[in-house]
């Protein structure tokens, strides 16, 4: 069944609350999504690529944002395969037979959707890999004697990357590995929890001061670098005008995010969270934890093993600082994205 442009820019609204620090994830994160990867038949031969993970687990968690642009800018389905010809840097879209060049079309239709979806209070955007429209990650160049290179991106993608530089995109086929799944969830709902947090209120150096506070620990399984600059951004934050700060620290937050995180980054942290707690524990219980962080420092286990032991120590024994560490509980545990990192 086709699929209008107007019903493809309908979300599924639900009740917007606030979004907690440790596991309370009541307010969902709106994604831009590919609308082909919901189930929606709009692809060019008139069928879809529903996504699995997306629409039987992410989906309750998250608000879609689902868009076709090759249907939206009126081009029907179903139609003609297409693909990008030329420059990779400045790509035509032609039909694969006919020839025919649909380029402008496109591109007038994503600049006026790029900007509809600015009032769209979006949180993060997955496309669809390969799509010479949607496609991010080395999408086929053809040249003029039909030979291909993957160093394209489609066009929709690249007009909408060049609007939000700071929104967190990926492709379905790249959610496959566990570990930029994980670390895109994580993304977007820091996102979200920026937005709530500090943009959506009134902005103050103390409301920035205490989100940095809350995400140190997440940061650093990131980019140390990041982390650094943070906080000596923070340290400095009576130089600067709140609005001045948040624009600052908002845009040095989500590039950090961008970097992956690691094994050897995550024990680095687990061991900073062991040290925060040893006062609080016996002998026996800091050797069961360092055991387990070492356990998986080996890859004998999952991240969730030691960070659950970690979470039991901190709510049995009243660890305020650590309980508001945002690393401990980036994402709903429903999810099980740290059963696989």
């Amino acid at each position: 069944m086709n699929t209008s442009s107007k019903q493809s820019k309908e979300p599924t609204t639900s009740p917007k609350t606030h979004t907690f620090p440790g596991g309370h994830f009541d307010n969902k994160p709106r994604i831009g999504i590919s609308q082909c990867l919901l189930g929606d038949e709009v692809r060019y031969d008139g069928g879809h690529k529903r996504d699995a993970f997306l629409t039987d687990v992410l989906a309750p968690f998250v608000e879609w944002i689902p868009v076709c642009p090759e249907v939206e800018a009126g081009l029907g389905t179903p139609r003609e395969a297409m693909h990008l010809a030329g420059d990779p840097a400045a790509p035509r879209l032609l039909t694969i037979r006919t020839r025919v060049d649909h380029t402008a079309t496109l591109k007038t239709f994503s600049q006026r959707r790029v900007q509809e979806l600015h009032t769209s209070d979006l949180d993060g955007y997955i496309f669809k890999k390969s799509s010479p429209s949607c496609g991010v990650h080395r999408v086929k160049v053809y040249t003029e004697k039909g030979q291909p290179s993957k160093r394209g991106t489609g066009i929709f993608a690249a007009a909408f990357q060049q609007s939000f530089p700071l929104l967190p995109v990926e492709e379905e086929g790249r959610l496959n590995d566990a570990t930029l799944r994980e670390n895109f969830v994580a993304r977007i709902f820091c996102y979200r929890r920026w937005k709530i947090q500090v943009q959506q209120q009134r902005i103050s150096r103390g409301v920035i001061v205490d989100f940095h506070t809350r995400h140190k620990y997440l940061l650093l399984t990131h980019s140390r670098a990041h982390y650094d600059a943070l906080g000596k951004l923070v340290a400095k934050a009576g130089q600067y005008t709140p609005a001045e700060l948040a624009a600052q620290y908002g845009e040095l937050f989500m590039e950090a995010l961008k970097v992956k995180a690691t094994v050897k980054k995550h024990v680095n942290v687990l061991q900073h969270l062991a040290g925060h707690l040893k006062t609080f524990l016996s002998a026996d219980e800091r050797a069961e934890l360092q055991e387990s962080i070492t356990d998986y420092h080996r890859l004998l286990t999952p991240l969730t093993v030691p960070l659950t032991l970690i979470k039991h120590y901190v709510r049995t024994r009243s660890v305020p600082y650590l309980a508001d560490q945002v690393y401990l509980n980036p994402h709903p545990k429903e999810l099980m994205l740290r059963n696989h990192v």
